[in-house]
């Protein structure tokens, strides 16, 4: 007889509720978990799928070192040995700034990055680099200059909103709201409630939505610009709002009076009434906003950004119900590296801050290991991610990583990325182990899920967490734990938590260890570093946290943090752990004005200097490339690069080149035939998929796919379509304006 497991799907940041059924010792069955507080037996077919994620051929089960181009088991001891040995030659010889510490961005699992940062900081360097860089660098740049810290993550309030606009966000094919599809679809239909989608493509999103602005692809920062002029021509800026909470909108209001709103309009490729009857709704209507990489990375990605943010705060809709707020954290997604400050560093080759939270681009990693500077990067370890399949530029990330004096990968999978490594380090699922993820996408409540082993790891399969602390420990970088601490480890957690208390009060060097420390002690006897360090976090949660989560029925006291810890375990399908106070959103800013900051220097320029002129003449295509490229389609056929058996998609067409009808016959392409696209990065071919959806000018490929699988490579790695110097200033690629040309093969 088999067993029900409650856990969560760790294949997107929604992780919704999973019930897995487990027989002989392996998983043969997904359902949605209706107890899930959060999505209440809600899933898409990603998660139903998910046993082709844990049980792919390629499983990496022992280390493995590379000897003479070829992989070979080793042991723990051995492996842990050299690497610790190597890092620490590579850090005397070619100081801190030579490591690297690329990870932190899986979906199902957090823990990984807390301890990944801890070896990094305790080894001197800050170069850490994540997915968050990829996607998020100027959205969060901005966050800190007008909130005032880059984790503070204004997200839609979207339950309390009167209407919902989602520009450059396809919700119904993406989720990334918690019951994305049901939830829009209930906006659409709703008498009393808008969904607005503001997309180039009539995408599932737009096809839902009550109003459809098909704008000009790369055109949105004029747009937005057209809309603030629209609001300021006609005086319906919310003026006492803005005298209450806005510092800054005197100096930025000239930006926008006397602009030829028509003009850009036009050459948005739009028409002038229904952008403004949009504007007149939204002076109106309470509304919130959720961009996605259709801004993130698309054409001057930073100005249509931060337009969004000024059009917001014109509309009053900052901060309060129904708008766009700073939700609960459990803990903040990063910390704030304001790149002014002399302390924060910056890349050797490129001098690109850590925009996103403390996360450099991996835009710009290839650019620095092939410089010829002395403090290069030399040694990189990648944790759970699979930069040549998922970050921009395969060919310049092949080369970067084949000229590394150290290349560490921890993975499930023989990965893309792990062909090139020097070590290759067996990782244990997200359902062989404890963790959890503190993705911020519900308001007021805050949700966590302690996610536990369903089944067994193979080989000799450890925790990330587990390893890092190897790694550490064999570095030196753990302090000397006495043998009463360990011995504290196996009384009750409150016991052990007073004596940890008494020894780290003593030894100096405690603190800055502490996840090391817990993983030696606790996790010993659990079997889980990760899980050890969620106990320490809840104990020593922030002083916000601990407030949302006394409104949530933790009362108050030392052992808060504790009683949450078993509420966790007692609930596997997860809990409401806290509930924010709407009304004290604002009091969450940590501007110095206690204000939104709309005024960013930096941006000043190119704010003014927009204009419709400059940017029809922009927006012109080269003739040797005269088509668009959208590198990058969210569908329920990908899965980045976690699921990599191409059988969970027999039957459906789930990597093609996807145009427009007119396109076609203008080429003279069917459906179906092998064409190949150009970009100035290479050439990729694929079969031609005939779509409405697309609009003309414009081709579309998924992401996660190029993957080998087996002796077979299924699909098209779209990253090779794609440069990493495509980029914004602040390292976010452009995926989403790549100028190409089609062809029949």
């Amino acid at each position: 007889m088999g067993k029900w497991h409650k856990t969560g799907c760790v294949l997107c940041a929604q992780n919704c509720g999973l019930e897995l059924l487990v027989e002989n010792g392996r998983i043969v069955r997904a359902r949605p978990d209706r107890d899930n507080p959060r999505s209440r037996g809600y899933v898409c077919r990603k998660g139903l799928n998910i046993a082709y994620h844990q049980y792919p051929k390629d499983r990496v089960t022992e280390p493995l070192k590379k000897v003479n181009g070829r992989f070979e088991p080793v042991t723990w001891d051995q492996a842990i040995g050299e690497i610790a040995e190597k890092m620490q030659a590579i850090s005397e010889k070619h100081g801190p700034q030579s490591l690297a510490y690329m990870g932190g961005s899986a979906q199902g699992g957090h823990m990984e990055a807390t301890f990944g940062l801890t070896w990094l900081r305790a080894m001197g360097s800050q170069y850490y680099y994540s997915s968050a860089g990829q996607e998020f660098s100027d959205a969060w740049w901005l966050f800190g200059r007008i909130l005032g810290k880059q984790y503070n993550l204004a997200i839609p309030d979207e339950h309390a909103t009167e209407m919902l606009v989602a520009w450059g966000w396809n919700g119904m094919a993406s989720h990334q709201m918690p019951r994305a599809r049901k939830t829009l679809t209930e906006i659409s239909r709703d008498p009393d409630k808008i969904l607005v989608a503001v997309d180039p493509r009539k995408s599932e999103t737009a096809a839902a939505a009550n109003i459809h602005l098909p704008v000009r692809p790369g055109a949105d920062a004029l747009l937005i610009k057209a809309m603030i002029a629209i609001i300021v021509s006609n005086g319906w800026e919310k003026s006492d709002y803005i005298r209450n909470h806005v510092e800054g909108w005197d100096r930025i209001r000239p930006w926008f009076e006397n602009f030829d709103d028509k003009a850009a309009i036009s050459a948005c490729e739009l028409e002038f009434e229904p952008v403004y009857e949009l504007c007149r709704l939204m002076v109106t209507k309470k509304w919130c906003v959720h961009p996605d990489l259709g801004l993130y990375m698309g054409r001057k990605n930073v100005l249509s950004l931060y337009f969004l943010m000024i059009l917001e705060a014109v509309c009053g809709n900052f901060m309060v119900r129904g708008g766009n707020v700073i939700p609960g954290f459990v803990v903040p997604m990063g910390f704030h590296a304001d790149e002014r400050n002399p302390k924060t560093w910056r890349t050797a080759a490129t001098n690109m801050p850590p925009a996103a939270a403390g996360s450099f681009p991996p835009a710009v990693m290839p650019e620095e290991i092939l410089s010829d500077q002395p403090k290069r990067l030399r040694c990189v370890y990648v944790s759970a991610v699979n930069p040549l399949r998922s970050y921009p530029d395969t060919h310049a990330y092949e080369k970067a990583f084949s000229s590394l004096d150290l290349l560490v990968v921890n993975d499930i999978v023989m990965s893309e990325t792990a062909r090139f490594a020097h070590y290759v380090l067996p990782c244990r699922s997200f359902y062989e182990s404890w963790d959890t993820t503190f993705f911020p996408n519900t308001f007021p409540e805050v949700f966590l899920q302690l996610r536990r082993p369903v089944v067994q790891p193979p080989g000799s399969c450890l925790e990330s967490s587990q390893i890092s602390t190897m790694i550490a420990d064999r570095m030196g970088l753990i302090p000397q734990i006495p043998d009463s601490l360990y011995q504290a480890a196996a009384c009750t957690r409150l016991d052990f938590g007073a004596r940890l208390m008494e020894w780290a009060n003593e030894e100096p060097a405690a603190m800055a260890a502490m996840p090391f420390v817990l993983a030696k002690t606790l996790g010993r006897q659990w079997d889980s570093a990760a899980l050890a360090a969620v106990w320490g976090l809840l104990m020593t949660a922030p002083k916000a946290f601990r407030k949302n989560a006394a409104r949530a029925g933790f009362e108050p006291g030392a052992d808060q943090g504790d009683r949450i810890f078993q509420a966790l375990l007692d609930h596997p399908e997860g809990l409401w752990a806290g509930i924010a106070d709407p009304d004290e959103n604002m009091n969450l800013l940590k501007t110095e004005s206690g204000k939104l900051e709309i005024f960013v220097p930096e941006l000043e320029n190119p704010a003014k200097a927009l204009a419709p002129e400059a940017e029809k003449a922009e927006l012109r295509m080269p003739p040797d490339f005269p088509l668009i490229l959208h590198a990058g389609r969210h569908f329920d056929c990908n899965a980045n690069t976690l699921i990599r058996n191409p059988e969970w998609n027999i039957g459906k067409r789930d990597c093609t080149v996807a145009v427009h009808p007119d396109e076609a016959q203008a080429l003279g392409l069917e459906d179906g035939r092998l064409v190949e696209v150009t970009t100035a990065a290479g050439s990729a071919r694929g079969p031609l998929q005939i779509s409405k959806q697309v609009r003309p000018g414009m081709v579309i490929i998924p992401h996660g796919f190029g993957l080998q699988y087996g002796d077979e490579t299924h699909g098209i790695n779209v990253n090779e379509l794609t440069q990493n110097t495509h980029r914004s200033d602040l390292g976010t690629p452009i995926h989403r304006f790549v100028t190409c040309r089609l062809t029949a093969v």
